[in-house]
């Protein structure tokens, strides 16, 4: 790591006036006879390059942190995301992805299980290709409490020394994955859509970056472990086997480990909403949707279709749609078994949150959108003259099979 550091014995005002106004950020200030830099700095270095000689120069830190011994780390861990014995259906996905993972390294792939009473919660991720599930079943981690479950994941670590752990973008995994990877001082990538193993065991994690116009390819070579939390549906969970031949293996903790200063005073039911993230068959509007009156049509042929409306962010941005309806990085992410698209052009985004759909069938008046890229069915047209036809022909097929 670098940083600035300021000569002070080199800066009167005139030399301090120039730094000021070269750097492009507005990082550097000038008060009271004090020169200084702000959070603003972006270390870009032009007043080191630019500025009077031997004002600002970059200094490289001394301390270089000890060298990762990577025969020391090994296993592939998936972060159990669990309520009340239930196991959300992402972890089955991250196993089946460990999996695949692991054949490149010839590596273990763990299931590390926090909660009370969890006997048929292990038994079952055994099932979806883990090597040992580790369980952690005490009273007090019967819910889910930040400081017990990081201790207990810490824990977790120290002990098995996993080179690669992978958690569910659910609120439970966000909330704890940067605690933890915090405490070992390791790198993190958030809602990765492709995981790679290299042979050398470090983890490939890609993901968009700079609004979807580029995929950033990040690793972690010099700490361990190797943090990455991956959306729901972005991979797809494999097919229980019927004689594991993994373990359950009890973990145990200090009672120490387990207190928490929150006490939590009472819970509330929330009224269980339709996920579109669940839905087996899509209908996607876009901005080639003209006015908010006309989605009745689009969910006119949902209904038809037995599925649910979903939209694109600037639908969002119009208020034609609450959020939990929209695909794509920043909204949600889908594996319908057909999503058809209307008026959508098919930005990186959006792509990245559907292309996990069985079938796509996609609608638009510009053959060259990029929707197109990702279809498996193209139709290029007007929507207002595509729809009302598959609507008609939905009514035609319901009718047939009625009568």
């Amino acid at each position: 790591m670098a940083h600035l550091s300021i000569h002070h014995d080199r800066i009167d005002r005139e030399t301090a006036e120039t730094l000021v106004g070269i750097c492009p950020f507005s990082a550097i200030t000038y008060e009271n006879g004090t020169l200084d830099i702000n959070s603003g700095c972006k270390m870009c270095g032009i007043c080191v390059r630019r500025g009077p000689a031997g004002a600002i120069t970059m200094e490289e830190d001394a301390a270089v942190p000890p060298k990762i011994n990577k025969d020391d780390w090994r296993g592939i861990a998936v972060f159990v995301d669990q309520q009340e014995g239930v196991v959300h259906n992402v972890t089955r996905e991250l196993l089946g992805k460990a999996r695949e993972l692991a054949k490149v390294t010839g590596h273990p792939v763990y299931a590390v299980l926090m909660g009370h009473r969890i006997g048929e919660a292990a038994r079952e991720l055994l099932a979806y290709g883990a090597d040992a599930v580790y369980t952690y079943d005490y009273p007090e981690l019967a819910r889910f409490s930040i400081e017990p479950y990081a201790n207990a994941f810490e824990d977790f670590i120290n002990k098995v020394k996993p080179s690669s752990i992978l958690v569910g973008a659910t609120n439970m995994g966000r909330s704890l994955a940067p605690r933890v990877a915090a405490r070992f001082r390791t790198g993190l990538t958030a809602d990765c859509t492709i995981l790679e193993m290299k042979e050398n065991t470090d983890l490939l994690q890609i993901r968009p970056a700079f609004g979807g116009n580029i995929m950033a390819q990040i690793i972690t070579p010099k700490h361990r472990p190797q943090f990455c939390t991956v959306r729901y549906k972005i991979f797809s969970a494999p097919q229980p086997v019927e004689n594991p031949t993994g373990v359950v293996r009890p973990m145990e903790l200090a009672p120490e480990k387990l207190h928490t200063d929150t006490v939590i005073l009472d819970m509330a039911e929330k009224p269980r909403e339709v996920d579109i993230s669940e839905a087996e068959v899509i209908v996607a509007v876009g901005r080639g949707v003209k006015n908010q009156g006309d989605l009745a049509l689009a969910r006119e042929l949902a209904d038809l279709l037995g599925g649910q409306l979903a939209c694109t962010r600037p639908l969002i941005e119009a208020k034609w749609f609450d959020p939990k309806h929209q695909i794509g990085l920043s909204g949600r992410t889908v594996g319908a078994k057909l999503i058809i698209t209307l008026g959508v052009s098919g930005s990186v985004q959006f792509a990245a949150g559907m292309r996990g759909c069985d079938c796509i069938v996609a609608v638009n008046s510009d053959p060259a959108a990029p929707i197109f890229d990702v279809a498996h069915y193209g139709l290029v047209g007007d929507l207002y003259e595509i729809l009302p036809r598959l609507i008609s022909l939905c009514k035609k097929e319901e009718h047939t099979h009625g009568a």
